[in-house]
């Protein structure tokens, strides 16, 4: 109504001279509303003289009531027509407009409903709280204390994934995260997986001695296989190496190997390159003190999530093609005991194992036949991954995730029970700091409970699949939280190397339990990366994040040196189990490493930069194409007619030097930067999270090839494949090929190229002195 009255009081230069008045009324049973309008005006006043253009003439010296002539002049006539037409128009256009509005209701309560204030975001860029104020609150909230009654509540027996158990847990997950006020919500995935036959058992034959074994490797071939046995050690590529080069024929055998070391999935996918028809892998006493009749349980597929939708999420209802993974193996696989490979070891002949594996045994010989027969059963099962997001104040759409596993083959304490308190307790600290300590966080925080994790990290991996697109744009890092209680005397930490300046100074700032020594100068002493540090295993529940996804990922832990804890994949997982490893500090140990990841989630979305260093990379990619360029020559030199003449590396080595280039001009635009510039910052920030991810190679599959990260994943994709082709070109062996190296080589070299456009930002920006 007041924009009305303005719009006609613009119109005609003054103070209009009618009023309007509405009564909007709305009809219950859906008519029209109605609309009733009355104008009033100084019409009959204005009837003589020259109407309205001389009403608008507020200087006329006309009187105002002489009375007009019949005969009328047609300029006054126009003015009049064309001054009823316009309050015509507008009137209308007010009853439109009151017709528009007949759907709220004329009700008291809907005018007087409080709006709901919303929560005060930050507006400049500035830090709301100080650092060292961030850290002591962090401080205040955890105490091993707390733990205990944390660990209790999420202890459960039986909570294999699918089951019954996980679901409660899961539950009790989500309550927590409501409980404490965080945005929370469920993603439910429909996986398939192997469990062991639902009648008997998988068994072996040697000797005339049937064996049943109640473990099992999940994804094995099924079926059966016949063959002499071959013990192998570890089933380490150096260790079948050296049974090649003692000349022992290794197709068709029965491998037996140890756990430990590398991935049963690493160990069947060795060994079926040497043509064996099945692994038997049992845990050695030197290794795993734990009893000689332990059952041993886990996977063998060299991939992460379900393997029989790759590189698609498993939601219900949906279609996908009739592919698997190829990463599941075509050779049968089954753990047994260390009481019965001490039995079947103590019978083989053949040639004496090497001194370095022992000694004490023979390698075993063709005739020493065994049967293997494996009989796993094929099943669908429901899984839920739980989450909950504290939402920053600056950049919401951009996140850091802290996740755990919750399922496990038995308790599965070290496996999952610690990593879940620990997730819900960081959760409630942080969610505490924001709601009542005046802490906000610059970017979101999300927390997550996989499940499946015992098939191949399969909740967390069909999550990334599912939102792949959006979370390589959104997601900046993964913290890990599995197993990170394995011990008490070391500490050791996976991560991706953007991460490796964040991790070193979150050390010196996180103090060891019961010490005034921070964790650096308790276990990094004099070298951080050769103490601390440890390459990525491909069975961590970390690794898809970084090299599936691309986005920078950590995984750490307490150990006992470079022991392994024997429980893990075994029902004997137990809090008193991990006691006894963890000399009785589970408590103080996972407060700590609480500790530890907080400070590292507060930092990424605290500052007004992602703490990453993009300059680690450039080491990393300048070693490998030095490697490189050395084996090239020296194979032109030592095999000239497998490469050509004109085959340089100096496409590589420029494609290097890029990136080295604009990494360093990204270190500079940081450090020259205006933090008050918010835009400015997030530009920047993306160009830091674009890095890991375009180190992902784009010429892949990632069903052929699913962890596509040219320097940490696994494949003929990576830098380190193509140093370890140029060995075999130079040896002659048999599966090198020189024009399948000359193309890994270019997909290689764009990839990084690509990387290096991507960081330099702008398109004007380029580095083009390739």
């Amino acid at each position: 109504m007041d924009q009305a009255r303005s719009t006609i009081s613009k119109i005609f230069n003054g103070e209009p001279h009618s009023y309007t008045r509405f009564n909007l009324t709305q009809n219950m049973e859906g008519d029209n509303s109605q609309v009733e309008m009355k104008l009033s005006s100084d019409m009959d006043e204005e009837a003589g003289g020259n109407g309205v253009g001389d009403h608008l003439n507020h200087n006329s010296n006309r009187k105002p009531h002489a009375a007009e002539k019949p005969g009328r002049k047609p300029k006054n006539l126009c003015f009049m027509v064309a001054a009823t037409v316009l309050i015509f128009v507008i009137g209308y256009l007010i009853a439109y407009l009151a017709h528009g509005k007949k759907d709220v209701a004329p009700t008291c309560e809907a005018s007087v409903d409080p709006v709901a204030e919303p929560l005060e975001r930050e507006t400049g860029a500035a830090p709301l709280m100080n650092w060292e104020d961030v850290k002591k609150l962090l401080t205040e909230k955890l105490s091993a204390a707390k733990m205990e009654p944390v660990f209790r509540e999420f202890s459960v027996v039986n909570h294999k994934a699918g089951s019954k158990g996980d679901e409660s847990l899961a539950n009790k997950v989500l309550g927590k995260f409501k409980g404490y006020g965080m945005n929370t919500w469920t993603d439910e995935h429909f996986i398939k997986v192997q469990d062991a036959p639902a009648a008997g058992a998988n068994r072996f034959v040697f000797k005339g001695s049937a064996e049943y074994s109640k473990g099992f490797l999940s994804y094995s071939a099924n079926g059966t296989a016949t063959g002499g046995v071959l013990y192998a050690f570890y089933g380490q590529e150096s260790d079948f190496q050296l049974l090649r080069d003692r000349n022992i024929n290794m197709t068709d055998r029965v491998m037996l190997i140890r756990a430990g070391r590398i991935s049963f999935a690493e160990k069947v996918a060795n060994a079926a390159k040497m043509g064996a028809s099945a692994v038997l892998i049992y845990p050695d006493p030197t290794d795993y003190p734990i009893g000689d009749s332990t059952q041993l349980f886990g996977h063998v597929h060299m991939g992460s999530g379900d393997p029989y939708t790759p590189g698609f999420p498993s939601f219900n209802h949906t279609q996908f093609p009739p592919v698997q993974s190829s990463g599941l193996p075509k050779i049968l696989a089954q753990s047994i005991t260390s009481a019965m490979a001490s039995n079947i070891r103590r019978q083989l002949g053949g040639h004496n194992e090497p001194e370095t594996w022992g000694g004490s045994y023979k390698l075993g010989e063709e005739n020493d036949a065994i049967t293997v027969e494996v009989n796993n059963v094929l099943a669908e099962k429901k899984i839920h991954n739980v989450f909950g997001v504290i939402k920053g104040f600056v950049d919401a759409d951009r996140y850091v995730v802290i996740g755990a596993q919750r399922d496990a083959w038995g308790a599965g304490f070290a496996t999952s029970t610690v990593g879940t308190s620990l997730l819900v307790e960081l959760a409630r600290s942080i969610s505490d700091m924001v709601k009542n300590d005046g802490f906000k966080p610059r970017r979101s925080i999300v927390f997550a409970s996989w499940s499946a994790g015992e098939y191949g990290s399969v909740g967390a991996t069909e999550w990334l699949e599912g939102y792949l697109s959006s979370l390589s744009m959104k997601a900046f890092s993964y913290i890990n939280l599995d197993r990170v209680i394995k011990g008490s005397t070391g500490f050791k930490v996976s991560a991706s190397p953007l991460m490796h300046g964040l991790i070193e100074s979150t050390m010196k700032e996180v103090k060891y339990p019961d010490s005034s020594s921070t964790l650096y100068s308790q276990f990094a002493k004099i070298n951080f990366e050769s103490n601390v540090l440890e390459p990525f295993k491909l069975d961590a529940a970390a690794y898809p994040f970084l090299a599936f996804s691309g986005i920078p990922s950590v995984s750490f832990g307490f150990t006992s040196g470079n022991l392994e804890y024997p429980y893990f994949g075994t029902e004997l997982d137990t809090r008193e189990k991990l006691n006894v490893a963890a000399g009785n500090q589970v408590p103080q140990l996972a407060e700590t490493a609480a500790r530890f990841a907080g400070h590292m989630v507060l930092r990424l979305v605290h500052d007004h930069l992602l703490r990453m260093d993009v300059m680690k990379y450039n080491n990393i990619i300048r070693n490998h194409v030095v490697q490189i360029n050395t084996k090239v020559y020296s194979v032109k030199r030592m095999q000239p007619q497998l490469l050509p003449k004109a085959l340089t590396v100096q496409w590589l080595i420029s494609a290097s030097g890029s990136y080295g280039r604009v990494a360093q001009r990204l270190v500079t635009d940081m450090q020259n930067s205006d933090l008050e510039d918010i835009e400015m910052c997030r530009i920047i920030n993306d160009r830091i999270m674009a890095v890991e991810r375009n180190l992902l190679s784009p010429y892949v599959s990632p069903r052929d090839s699913p962890f596509r990260h040219i320097m940490l994943g696994s494949g003929p994709h990576t830098l380190k494949a193509l140093s370890n082709h140029l060995d075999g070109l130079k040896n002659d062996h048999p599966e090198s090929d020189a024009d399948l190296f000359r193309n890994q080589l270019a997909m290689a070299t764009w990839t990084v190229q690509g990387c290096a456009n991507s960081l330099a930002g702008d398109i004007w920006a380029l580095d083009n002195e390739i």
